[in-house]
């Protein structure tokens, strides 16, 4: 019977849950209800399970409280998607239960984490939606109480525990009926019930495969979203700890222990930071930044003899930075997230400071756009996220940056990211400027051209692989053969009276002259009406459409 684990054991269950998840995220993003290319719930969701992992493995401490905090800080980072990022904080709930674990933790710990991981999850969406990832994890946390009292034995209390959250995910189609229509269940919820069965199989020591016992459609084309990187700290501040020091302890003498190693690296906690202690009784070594490197060396001298010293004065390069950095501040700037060369060039010539990619196949996580933000030399940021699906990660990443200000105008597509940017005014006040550009995207209409992924029967349309569809915001509001005659169809279905200017972006694989051509029809069809058009570049979508 197992009946308490360890963090080792801790360590194998994350790892065992982000590998499940890996294996199976293409089952997991086939369960997308839209049937167009949409931003992928199971790759979001295993990227953000990775990113913690990478954390995690690089920390060497083994205590409950580094390792709990290297899983939650990872998975921050790593969060992509609102999947991701709800998943990040589930994770971030749960571990700040089990960071308080001195060895051991047992079934009502884990239970207590649970409750923690759902109500830092839903505290993280502004209006939770039930019948989602937050429906299966919280009717999950409400019974693991009375599971662990009833299951001492950690084995069948998650096999209980699965149980539950299944029942809770068969129920999800229920509670949102656009998952009944398109009769599946949550991916975010099936997502969620994949690292729970990873859980359970690194405590089982069953080999973690792909047996989910989920229906799942096709699989589709994973994006490649490339290597999380560290956040840039631009804007230096003060510096609070002057000596970067440097070295190795060698030789420990008989009676050192990796206790005594933990308690230096506690003491040089109390001296500065960026606290390195790392290593065994044949090698440690530190780093710290500190005003005191002498104590430091005494402090390290108890436990050996010291090698390679390094002792560097870092306010002078501080000063030039900082000069170079003040000089050309200023306060407002303004970041933009799209998919396609031309919407970036766009972007660029409306003063947008940094562009970076992301859309409907490829969600940047929060410390990419922290990432950014960090790069734009000013007080206040502007983040136009141009997809609903990564508004929340725009707002997760408020909490990795320290020394900007972040504020997200909630752009759901490109055409309100223009609009938005449009308006910018250097001139007026920051909440001047957010109340014109939240007055701007208010009054724009955008559609989209793209092709069906799977057959499937929605808004009234019958539709089989590859047709061509256009949708609005909510719903799909054409369809047909042929990519020019659908987007005149949706036209004409968004179209209203006060529509002045329609705009035509086309994508990748798009002629410029096709283009040309079909706005020539549009142009034709509402003559009151002024007609454009821009290369986009973006893929996925044959054309974006703005009406204004």
């Amino acid at each position: 019977m197992l009946k308490t684990l360890n963090s080792t054991d801790f360590r194998k269950m994350i790892s065992s849950g982000a590998r499940m998840l890996e294996i199976n995220r293409a089952k997991v993003d086939a369960l997308n209800v839209f049937p167009v290319p949409d931003g992928d719930t199971g790759t979001n969701m295993s990227l953000t399970l990775q990113s913690a992992v990478r954390e995690m493995n690089g920390c060497s401490s083994n205590r409950f409280q580094e390792i709990c905090d290297a899983v939650s800080k990872g998975a921050l980072r790593g969060a992509r998607g609102n999947s991701g990022v709800i998943s990040s904080q589930i994770m971030r709930g749960i571990c700040s239960v089990l960071r308080d674990c001195t060895q051991t933790f047992d079934t009502k710990t884990f239970a207590k984490a649970m409750e923690a991981g759902t109500k830092v999850a839903y505290s993280a969406v502004s209006i939770p939606k039930e019948g989602t990832i937050l429906t299966v994890v919280r009717l999950m946390s409400e019974s693991a109480g009375k599971l662990a009292s009833k299951n001492k034995d950690f084995i069948e209390f998650f096999k209980a525990l699965i149980a539950v959250g299944d029942e809770a995910l068969a129920q999800t189609p229920e509670l949102l009926p656009v998952l009944k229509k398109a009769g599946v269940v949550d991916s975010g919820g099936v997502g969620l019930m994949t690292i729970m069965r990873g859980f359970l199989a690194a405590l089982t020591g069953e080999e973690v495969g792909a047996d989910m016992p989920t229906e799942a459609a096709e699989t589709k084309k994973e994006p490649d979203f490339g290597d999380n990187s560290d956040i840039i700290n631009l804007d230096l501040g003060e510096i609070q700890f002057a000596y970067c020091t440097e070295f190795f302890i060698i030789h420990l003498k008989q009676m050192t222990t990796l206790a005594d190693i933990d308690r230096l690296k506690e003491k040089l906690m109390t001296l500065g930071d960026s606290v390195i202690c790392i290593g065994d009784l044949e090698l440690v070594k530190v780093h710290v930044h500190t005003n005191t490197p002498g104590i430091a060396l005494s402090y390290a001298l108890e436990l050996g003899e010291l090698d390679r010293i390094k002792i560097e004065n870092m306010l002078e390069e501080n000063r030039e930075l900082k000069a170079k950095l003040e000089a050309e501040k200023k306060e407002m700037g303004m970041l933009a997230i799209c998919a396609g060369e031309g919407l970036a060039e766009i972007f660029k010539d409306l003063t947008v400071d940094r562009v970076i990619e992301g859309g409907q196949t490829m969600n940047p996580s929060a410390s990419d756009i922290a990432d950014a933000v960090q790069k734009i030399n000013a007080a206040n940021v502007f983040v136009f996220p141009n997809n609903s699906n990564i508004i929340l990660a725009a707002e997760q990443a408020k909490g990795l940056v320290s020394n900007r200000t972040i504020h997200v105008i909630p752009t759901k597509n490109v055409p309100q990211g223009f609009a938005a940017a449009l308006v910018f005014n250097p001139d007026v006040t920051v909440e001047e400027n957010k109340i014109n550009m939240i007055h701007a995207i208010d009054g724009v209409a955008s559609g989209q051209v793209t092709y069906a992924v799977r057959n499937t029967t929605m808004n009234g349309f019958k539709l089989k692989e590859g047709d061509i569809i256009g949708l609005d915001s909510k719903k799909i509001l054409a369809k047909g053969d042929d990519v020019g005659e659908t987007t005149l169809q949706l036209i004409k279905k968004m179209k209203r009276d006060e529509h002045e200017m329609i705009t035509l972006y086309y994508g990748e694989g798009v002629e410029e002259s096709d283009c040309e051509a079909l706005a020539a029809k549009v142009a034709e069809a509402y003559p009151d009406c002024d007609v454009d058009y821009h290369y986009g570049g973006q893929p996925v979508y044959y054309y974006m459409v703005s009406l204004e």
